[in-house]
């Protein structure tokens, strides 16, 4: 068996950002349209913001930068919105942070790892087979169907080791 590994967001080091926020906004009304889910206006302001950061953000900053924006709105519609976009693969909640981060690949599995920054806050998403077999294994052993595991470990990157 082949440990396959894909770093889909790594730490700092050579990025362009904005190519990769447009590509995921891009990504998501296709992801939309072939689900034949409506990405709403609301909706695809709360996924912009989230994109905006490239770090995890809360529910309750998405809030404020919408009413930024000049918006006003309630808090169950930020929620709603940000519900959505979980249940459309578009973002991730991480839940250790009680935050959301971009997901660069709705259409891939989301059984990943994600490596959290406790100094500078950087969140990086992988996805290694590996470990996700390893998963299925022992919830096959025990006779138990597993939803979505995501495994989500503290450290502190390269760059603030440095």
């Amino acid at each position: 068996m082949t440990d396959k590994k894909n770093v889909i967001s790594p730490f700092h080091g050579e990025h362009d950002h904005s190519h990769c926020e447009t590509q995921a906004l891009e990504s998501a009304v296709a992801e939309c349209a072939k689900q034949g889910l409506r990405l709403t206006k609301i909706r695809r302001q709360v996924l912009e913001i989230i994109w905006a950061q490239h770090n995890p953000i809360g529910a309750y900053d998405v809030l404020q930068k919408l009413q930024e924006a000049g918006h006003k709105p309630a808090p169950p519609t930020a929620y709603r919105a940000l519900d959505f976009l979980v249940s459309a693969k578009l973002i991730h909640r991480v839940e250790s942070l009680n935050a959301y981060i971009g997901c660069p690949s709705p259409n891939a599995s989301h059984q990943c790892q994600f490596y959290i920054c406790t100094d500078c806050g950087h969140v990086a998403e992988v996805s290694n087979s590996a470990v996700s077999d390893a998963l299925a294994a022992g919830a096959t052993e025990l006779g138990f169907i597993s939803q979505q595991p995501v495994i989500e470990v503290h450290g502190v990157c390269k760059n603030c080791l440095d």
